[in-house]
């Protein structure tokens, strides 16, 4: 996990450009002179949505810091997270049809454990759809709230996404609280 982290500022390092060069030829030799990189600011309404997309609760930027991880599958967003860090609150999105949430809690050892989904979206069809138990057992379905009893230590996985049995909207932002 931590090795993770000191990827970050590779990655940026990275992706920033290398600064223009100019050709220009003569018709004896070829001159290359080198332009400084632009100087242009990023546009902050592209800044707010990359935020927004990863980081749209408060406590979100305190929880990253703490080293919580991300992908994006095939429409599958994972988070993974330690329970050590409980109580925590995580934001997320939406943008396709069909998209499944799904929060890997990592050294689980309560004996219960809450969490609660949360929108400002209206008609936002979207609830926990399962829970991955420590043993490797399933249950669900549930509704925006769960309350459950887990027995044994281990991993579990909150599988949040829509309900086949609702109507409404499948695109949205929301936020998941676990404690």
């Amino acid at each position: 996990m931590k090795k993770s982290l000191l990827l970050i500022p590779l990655i940026i390092i990275s992706c920033k450009k290398d600064p223009s060069v100019l050709e220009t030829q003569n018709k004896d030799s070829m001159a290359v002179s080198e332009q400084p990189a632009s100087t242009e600011k990023p546009d902050s309404a592209a800044l707010r949505m990359k935020d927004s997309i990863i980081n749209n609760a408060p406590k979100t930027k305190e929880v990253l810091k703490k080293g919580v991880m991300r992908s994006v599958k095939d429409g599958q967003i994972i988070r993974t997270v330690d329970a050590e860090q409980f109580p925590l609150t995580l934001g997320e999105e939406f943008t396709k049809d069909e998209q499944e949430f799904i929060l890997k809690i990592t050294d689980f050892d309560k004996p219960t454990l809450k969490a609660k989904i949360s929108t400002k979206e209206k008609d936002f069809n979207i609830r926990f759809n399962q829970i991955k138990l420590p043993n490797g057992d399933y249950d669900g379905p549930f509704g925006r709230e769960i309350t459950y009893d887990v027995k044994g230590k281990g991993e579990v996985w909150l599988m949040i996404g829509k309900s086949n049995m609702a109507s409404g909207n499948t695109k949205g932002s929301f936020t998941v609280s676990v404690e």
